[in-house]
């Protein structure tokens, strides 16, 4: 079963102040089946994060087709959801992982965690416990979880904002540099909850620039240079 279906998709950005247009990327196209894992690779400025961001309706494409099947609303184009459907679709479908934190204020790390959980149905008790049990696997010190994430370093910041994506276990996530300021045994806490969502049937998008921790992970990947599909490069050791 196909569960995104990108065609053709292009998106401009417009700087009003010069009065001029450019375009960000353009004629991108890839399908992924359920329980698949896409790489997207390329230099830095080619548009890798311009495409993620569209997926989850960040920014509004321009051209094309985003084509997710959802459990609520079936096969849906994403592109022309209705703003009503892309909040359900963040809340219990989609789940988004970027470099940065970007939350509530005046909101503990535990807290965080709770709420997304109780957004998609659970109890207080159970959020509670599976929030504690998120972030003890992303080795966040205990004494941070009822503080505020303002003042948490890059890299604790980093382990909260996927402890709040994939506790959800969304059908679909996208990572965005998910491991860029981790060390190394972060980046293993990483891959161990990206392999068994994977084994559960969630379907992934991923920007990466280690090769390194892509390998074995990714099914594929898919080149914005070439713009095509092909399969995994070999990692030098």
């Amino acid at each position: 079963m196909v569960m995104l279906e990108v065609k053709e998709f292009g998106k401009r950005f417009t700087s009003h102040h010069l009065n001029t247009t450019r375009k960000a990327v353009e004629g991108i196209s890839f399908s992924l089946e359920q329980g698949g894992f896409i790489g997207i690779v390329g230099k830095s400025g080619s548009g890798k994060s311009t495409i993620l961001k569209s997926i989850y309706r960040t920014y509004l494409p321009d051209e094309g087709e985003i084509w997710f099947d959802s459990e609520r609303f079936g096969r849906i184009n994403l592109l022309k959801a209705e703003e009503r459907q892309v909040i359900w679709l963040r809340k219990h479908e989609i789940g988004y992982v970027s470099q940065f934190l970007n939350v509530m204020p005046r909101t503990t790390a535990r807290e965080l965690v709770e709420q997304a959980l109780l957004g998609m149905g659970e109890s207080p008790e159970a959020a509670t416990i599976k929030a504690e049990q998120s972030l003890r696997h992303f080795d966040l010190d205990e004494r941070l979880w009822d503080t505020f994430p303002n003042t948490f370093s890059g890299g604790e910041k980093l382990r909260l904002n996927i402890a709040i994506a994939t506790v959800k276990k969304p059908r679909l996530l996208l990572l965005d540099e998910p491991t860029a300021s981790l060390d190394y045994q972060s980046k293993l806490k990483v891959r161990e909850v990206i392999e068994k969502l994977k084994a559960d049937g969630t379907t992934l998008v991923g920007i990466f620039h280690d090769l390194e921790f892509m390998e074995g992970l990714c099914d594929c990947v898919y080149d914005m240079n070439e713009k095509a599909l092909r399969g995994m490069p070999e990692v030098q050791r």
